[in-house]
């Protein structure tokens, strides 16, 4: 089933997400439920706050990026493969060059945006089948991680801009959590007018 997407400025997107226990109810059609709803919207992730879920949970799947001209062709195979389910994530590491990237985010539309993260991270979680793993990643998986970590722990990539540039997009940011805003995906806005 395919879940409305949880707009900017919802409260739940800047919570710090609770941990769940493998007797989560219905969890793998929740998990269904995210896989669906991130490809029915062109994501690349897809945490649970972002669709009203205050729970440590996101999914990854980077395929899209590996068709990308610049990247090595060790990269785009790595890329293509690289599709997982992270539950109570830690995570341990981030080390590596600093580089930026464009970011946006589901949750917030028609914003994109450079952000700095670390090259490699080390990542503790639990998988699908509550499997404990570690994980170590390097460049555009470890950034699609480290955003979608963000997500778990109230935080969106627009945090991590200067305060001069979150200045400059306070107008497109109001309009999406008013919901003035054309997307062509389900979502639910915080501050939309109920007339």
């Amino acid at each position: 089933m395919i879940l409305p997407i949880v707009a900017y400025g919802a409260p739940v997107l800047k919570k710090e997400a609770a941990e769940i226990s493998k007797d989560y109810p219905n969890l793998d059609q929740l998990i269904e439920n995210m896989w669906e709803t991130m490809y029915a919207s062109n994501g690349v992730g897809l945490a649970a706050p972002q669709i009203g879920l205050s729970i440590r949970l996101f999914v990854v799947d980077t395929a899209p990026f590996s068709g990308d001209d610049e990247l090595d062709e060790l990269e785009a195979i790595k890329l293509k493969s690289f599709k997982k389910v992270f539950i109570n994530p830690e995570l341990i590491e981030e080390d590596g060059p600093i580089w930026e990237f464009n970011e946006g985010c589901l949750s917030i539309p028609d914003v994109r945006e450079d952000v700095s993260r670390h090259d490699r991270i080390m990542i503790h979680y639990f998988d699908e089948q509550f499997e404990e793993q570690r994980l170590m990643l390097t460049g555009l998986s470890a950034r699609v991680v480290q955003h979608e970590y963000d997500h778990i722990e109230g935080v969106l990539f627009t945090d991590h801009l200067t305060p001069l540039k979150r200045r400059l997009l306070k107008n497109r940011l109001n309009s999406i959590s008013k919901g003035t805003i054309q997307v062509d995906y389900p979502m639910k806005f915080p501050k939309k007018s109920k007339r």
